[in-house]
């Protein structure tokens, strides 16, 4: 199967992944600069994942709202979530960036929202199938 009507709940989690998407990128893109001084993290590191993060939740967004998805892409995304979250742990490994505490939770947080919002579409994207095959 390569096509799947997405369930309410697969709708739901992508429409919440695009709005978490799209407020962290916002925050990160236009306020980098204060942001990185409380946190102690790069400033291109922030701004460049805040723009990805923008264009990642229009993505989002578009798919939330269209009555067929590809398969592929749904898997794509969950994919993309649980590399977000394990990238964002291994990035605390000594030697790569030097948070602060707040920094290192602010890294933690967005890294543990992430997984469960994979998840949540992992959820969707099953009861999605099991609708389709019916």
């Amino acid at each position: 199967m390569t096509m799947i009507t997405p369930s309410t709940f697969l709708r739901r989690a992508l429409l919440l992944d695009a709005a978490c998407c799209l407020l962290l990128g916002l925050l990160m893109a236009v306020c980098a600069a204060p942001l990185g001084w409380w946190v102690h993290l790069p400033l291109a590191l922030l701004r460049e994942a805040g723009l990805f993060l923008l264009a990642f939740g229009v993505l989002l967004a578009w798919l939330g709202t269209r009555p067929v998805l590809p398969r592929w892409a749904v898997l794509g995304i969950i994919a993309g979530n649980a590399l977000w979250a394990i990238d964002s742990v291994l990035l605390l490994l000594p030697g790569w960036i030097a948070p602060n505490m707040l920094g290192g939770a602010f890294i933690l947080a967005q890294a543990i929202a992430t997984a469960l919002i994979a998840e949540l579409e992992y959820a969707g994207l099953r009861r999605s199938a099991a609708a389709a095959m019916a």
